[in-house]
């Protein structure tokens, strides 16, 4: 894979891709790589406005359907709409995230934000939509972990945070969670011997409107941190390429794991990237599958 470029991107004519978060960054990228190759694409977004944007610029087939990750109620009613939509789905892109800074923030089910949007969303919708994974034949879920989850903990005697909050930790949570969930995934398709293939990506520091966004608040030295991620990130082009080819490149396995090749894994070319010990531990996935599905009330596999 040395080298691997999105103009290495097999013709995906004839396939259906949803990527969750299309309307920016990574996201975008995402989606509009897999329209160039000829893909039916759903930007699934919170924002319908912004996705509309999106898919005049993209062009090609592209279809917007609103998804709030942050509401288990909006998850139901998109994969519903989604599953009528689309018999057989080739490819879900579980890409969009949430990084927050300040205070504690919950989501509409009560849940604190980060965890719900980044896990608790992502593992609902794959499961409504397995049916329609399945149905393809072989389809693949993209999960996008990140560097930061190598440095997190799951504690779950409080896996929301509901004491001793810290927005960074809990952010670090998420992208383990989110992790923990890929693997496991990976484990339960293989044991049901099912064709759906769970792989993880992540982008290495990337430049993407996320971290910007959640220091804009925090004044002048909020202002010189977001301005020196500048100096040290790669572009949100190159930082797609790890899921653009955990989702399309030929010969790709569920279980594997790709990230940036230099410098610690946060940039250069796509390479497969390192687990940490408690994401790849079997007893941490079983405990993390049985907590979401408790609190999404969404049981599969």
């Amino acid at each position: 894979m040395t080298g691997w470029t999105a103009d290495d991107i097999p013709d995906q004519r004839g396939r259906v891709a949803v990527v969750t978060g299309a309307n920016s960054g990574l996201g975008l990228v995402t989606a509009t790589e897999l329209a160039r190759r000829g893909a039916r694409v759903v930007l699934a977004v919170r924002n319908t406005a912004a996705g509309a944007d999106a898919a005049r610029r993209i062009g090609g087939a592209v279809q917007v359907r609103e998804l709030d990750l942050a509401s288990l109620g909006s998850v139901r009613a998109f994969a519903a709409r989604l599953a009528a939509e689309h018999p057989a789905i080739d490819l879900l892109v579980n890409n969009a995230g949430v990084v927050l800074l300040g205070p504690r923030r919950t989501s509409a089910d009560g849940y604190e934000l980060q965890l719900a949007t980044n896990l608790l969303g992502h593992f609902a919708l794959t499961g409504l939509l397995l049916a329609n994974l399945a149905a393809a034949g072989q389809a693949r879920v993209v999960g996008l972990s990140s560097i930061t989850h190598r440095s997190a903990h799951l504690d779950f005697d409080d896996l929301l945070f509901e004491r001793d909050y810290r927005a960074s930790a809990a952010y670090g949570r998420s992208k383990l969670a989110t992790t923990v969930f890929g693997v496991e995934l990976d484990r339960r398709l293989r044991a049901a011997g099912s064709p759906v293939a769970s792989v993880l990506a992540h982008p290495g520091l990337t430049r993407t409107n996320l971290t910007p966004r959640a220091w804009e608040h925090r004044g002048r030295l909020g202002r010189l941190i977001a301005r020196a991620g500048l100096i040290v990130t790669q572009p949100v082009e190159r930082g797609t390429l790890p899921q653009l080819h955990a989702a399309t490149a030929p010969g790709v396995r569920g279980g594997q794991f790709f990230g940036p090749s230099g410098l610690w894994e946060t940039r250069g070319r796509v390479a497969e990237a390192r687990l940490s010990r408690e994401a790849a531990d079997p007893a941490v996935g079983r405990r993390l599958w049985a907590a979401a599905q408790d609190l999404t009330g969404v049981r599969y596999l």
